[in-house]
């Protein structure tokens, strides 16, 4: 169980500050030491991972003007379930004018018996920008892992000034390696990405992400100023070699360093 509200602003030279932070149980924000105007979190969850019956909840806001970026310490795990518990992650963010997010979790990594419902809100102003990623693994193939039996209920949802810009809904529920097998699905893939640009300049950078991406990755536009790319991979380690670059592509810098150890 665990829960955080974190709020960040920007002062009148422009440099975002940290205005609210809440912490309870195994959520935890810590925040680099950093010299830039924006700010930097890393989202740990001291528990190791999610189960059955567990509930974690984040609500962060960026205000007016300021910059945030929020990582986690490593991949999240979604491991074995009790009979009839459901593990619950709920994620609400709001940016607001001139405000920009980077919402850049790491793997979210599925055992074999998982039950997890996840949901990620995000509300933006008219003039709010948003780097966005959802990476999912369906078992590490290093291990030789497989899923016969799990639960996976998963939605993001982003608005723009209350209007849907971007809705996206999973459901796999039974023998995910069967159903990932599917031509029409992911074709034998057990890895895959989500990930949403918001920016002004959106437009001009599609080419450019297109020529760094796999044969099993594409991007489009949703508007002039909204680029999406849905990413599939064989496992993690190529998902995560192809997504460092196209991400850095998109934000126009480096990854938190916690993406590279």
């Amino acid at each position: 169980m665990g829960g955080g509200i974190v709020r960040v602003t920007a002062d009148d030279d422009g440099r975002t500050r940290l205005g609210t932070l809440r912490q309870s149980g195994a959520t935890k924000l810590v925040f680099p030491r950093q010299t830039a105007k924006d700010i930097e979190a890393i989202l740990i969850n001291t528990a190791g991972g999610v189960t059955g019956g567990d509930r974690f909840e984040l609500d962060a806001t960026v205000q007016t003007g300021a910059e945030l970026s929020i990582t986690t310490q490593a991949a999240e795990r979604a491991y074995r379930a009790q009979s009839d518990e459901v593990g619950r992650i709920t994620t609400r963010l709001c940016v607001e004018r001139r405000a920009r997010l980077n919402w850049l979790p790491q793997e979210m990594i599925l055992f074999e018996g998982s039950a997890l419902t996840r949901t990620l809100d995000i509300e933006l102003a008219s003039d709010a920008e948003l780097l966005m990623v959802e990476p999912v693994v369906f078992g590490r193939a290093a291990m030789g892992e497989t899923l016969h039996d799990i639960t996976f209920r998963d939605r993001i949802t982003i608005n723009r000034e209350g209007k849907p810009l971007y809705l996206d809904a999973v459901h796999i529920c039974g023998d995910a390696a069967s159903l990932m097998a599917r031509s029409a699905l992911a074709k034998g893939c057990s890895a895959m990405a989500s990930v949403v640009l918001v920016c002004p300049d959106a437009a001009t950078r599609l080419a450019k992400i297109r020529s760094l991406l796999p044969p099993t990755a594409g991007a489009s536009l949703l508007a002039e100023d909204t680029l999406v790319v849905r990413h599939l991979a064989q496992d993690s380690f190529l998902l995560r070699r192809d997504l460092v670059p196209t991400l850095e592509a998109m934000s126009n810098r480096p990854l938190p360093t916690s993406w590279r150890l």
